[in-house]
């Protein structure tokens, strides 16, 4: 169980980092092309939600009592960005984010099923 919940959230930790850097750092112009959703929301927003993946990616990388708060919060991320998604009639787009969610959900049972 250890060696499963460290390898889930390591890549989960990479994943999320390289994410909310994305986010934090690029212009809008530069996020259009991967992510559509920026246009019809507030460039603030983006940058929360970027520094929201970045805490997350820090945060699974502490010991699992506090990963899986980490890991949790991911799990509602996604959720957000699954039902985005849906509002705006790209549901063949949430494979990734369906994946990211099943993977942080599963990392926070890890957490919890630690003993």
């Amino acid at each position: 169980m250890r060696i499963a919940y460290w390898v889930l959230a390591v890549l989960l930790a990479v994943f999320y980092a390289y994410s909310g850097g994305k986010k934090v750092t690029q212009s809008q112009d530069q996020l259009r092309p991967m992510m559509g959703w920026v246009d019809q929301v507030p460039m603030r927003l983006v940058r929360v939600i970027g520094a929201l993946e970045l805490l997350g990616a820090a945060g699974l990388l502490l010991p699992p009592y506090l990963g899986m708060a980490a890991a949790v919060g991911l799990t509602l991320l996604q959720v957000g960005a699954i039902v985005t998604h849906l509002r705006r009639g790209e549901a063949r787009l949430i494979g990734l984010n369906i994946g990211l969610l099943v993977s942080s959900a599963v990392t926070a049972w890890l957490a919890t099923a630690w003993r």
